[in-house]
């Protein structure tokens, strides 16, 4: 049988590791108050574009860095439209959520003890990498030629659920819990010429990437730069991919260990020799035509009494630090925002795979309440996508509470429990637009 090559793909990679040393991002902890001091790899802008029968684009870009807040992720955004003239839905920014990256933005760095030139600099590289993103994705765009694409799935063993209870059940702390709920399934993407020849391989797992503590000062992209690393040694000439899932619960297991660069290593390498076992095995198709859509949506806030704020505001200084700045709005005479205003994208090629791309840092609980709407064999799910605005937690853990429950980091609030409803229902409905657009297509 003939391979089908309904689908053209176009690759870029780009290093985007910064021309002068800046403060890693991802642990808030003086060890971490100075330039990173050597690194142990390069990072990457790794963008894979596709294109269908019809002539439509669609553009997907791993990045490995921790967060991307709204307003570099808009700025970005409008760069890539500009340079590429896609629409909003055919771009999804992905960040392997790296925490030995550099540090970006304006945002994150007013939380932080840097000195000015040090703000400078970051400022400076964020807009160095704005520009060279866009055109990164322009690389790809430019890349495109005809390609077999096939997917799969396997397992890895080392994520860990994160969230420990006490006897009572009540939330206790950050640490590796074998009985939590995580997804340890390895999504493959393997991408072929036309003559079978190996082109790129794209893996996504749901996983934290914080095997390196925050006494590393090593400019990494932890155990998915070592992934990536490890296929394209395995595999010369090949371009390898990670898009992070919803890991925002879930840590590498064993992590911060006195090899921890070694460890990080291991589990990269554990990871590329699955997906690579995955990559020569019985795979499914990936077909156009192309899909895509994206909304806009209000996330609900919690809303408190001020007795209720200053209570919290004496719990621990993770989740204490929104109740914190609620409490200074109401001082000043302000009001705190009721909702908070991001997007979801949702991608489907064919009738064989759909992409849905939530934003945050998103937690696993979400996955099975969208395999219950799309079909779960046919589903791939990726967080930390386009603004990562702090943790998207669903209802459950809303009510547990804890560390993933902290809300947005430089923005103000926590979600309200009815924040996963919403999710799940803007997502519910794009897949009914798909699906409109799909029956137009089909009559016309």
């Amino acid at each position: 049988m003939e391979p089908d090559l309904s689908l053209r793909v176009g690759l870029s990679s780009v290093c985007i590791t910064p021309p002068e040393p800046v403060w890693l991002y991802g642990y808030s902890c003086a060890v971490r108050f100075t330039p990173y001091t050597g690194k142990e790899h390069e990072l990457y802008a790794k963008t894979m574009a596709f294109e269908d029968a019809a002539g439509t684009r669609t553009v997907l870009m791993t990045l490995d860095l921790c967060v991307m807040r709204q307003n570099v992720a808009a700025r970005l955004m409008a760069r890539i439209i500009e340079q590429t003239g896609l629409a909003p839905e055919h771009i999804i920014v992905n960040l392997s959520h790296t925490h030995s990256g550099p540090m970006i933005g304006t945002e994150d760095p007013q939380r932080w003890p840097l000195p000015q030139d040090m703000r400078e600099r970051i400022r400076d590289y964020t807009e160095f990498l704005i520009e060279l993103l866009a055109e990164a994705a322009a690389k790809a765009l430019a890349d495109l030629r005809p390609a077999r694409i096939r997917w799969g799935r396997g397992r890895v063993e080392f994520v860990r659920n994160r969230r420990m209870f006490d006897e009572q059940g009540k939330y206790s702390g950050m640490k590796p819990n074998p009985d939590g709920f995580t997804d340890p399934r390895v999504t493959v993407l393997r991408v072929d010429e036309p003559d079978g020849a190996l082109r790129a391989l794209l893996c996504s797992l749901a996983c934290h990437a914080v095997t390196l503590g925050p006494k590393n000062l090593q400019l990494c992209g932890d155990y998915p730069g070592f992934a990536k690393a490890a296929l394209e040694a395995h595999h010369p000439g090949v371009t390898a991919l990670f898009v992070q899932g919803c890991g925002a619960d879930a840590n590498s297991e064993p992590r911060g260990t006195p090899d921890q660069m070694e460890c990080a290593r291991r589990q990269g390498e554990q990871l590329a020799e699955e997906v690579a076992r995955v990559a020569a095995g019985e795979l499914q198709p990936v077909r156009g035509p192309i899909r895509a859509a994206q909304a806009g949506l209000e996330l609900p806030l919690r809303q408190r009494t001020r007795a209720e704020l200053e209570t919290e505001a004496t719990g621990p200084a993770s989740t204490a630090h929104n109740p914190r700045r609620i409490l200074e709005l109401l001082d000043r005479g302000e009001t705190p925002a009721t909702t908070y205003a991001t997007t979801i994208s949702l991608w489907r090629f064919g009738n064989d795979l759909t992409l849905a791309a939530l934003p945050g840092e998103t937690v696993a609980g979400y996955i099975p309440r969208l395999e219950a709407i799309f079909d779960p064999a046919r589903l791939w799910v990726a967080g930390y996508c386009n603004d990562v605005f702090g943790y998207l937690p669903t209802a459950q853990i809303i009510r547990e509470g804890g560390y993933e429950d902290r809300g947005l980091v430089c923005d103000i609030g926590q979600f309200d429990a009815d924040v996963e409803n919403v999710m799940v229902e803007g997502l519910r409905r794009l897949g009914g637009t798909i699906d409109t657009k799909n029956r137009q297509t089909e009559k016309s």
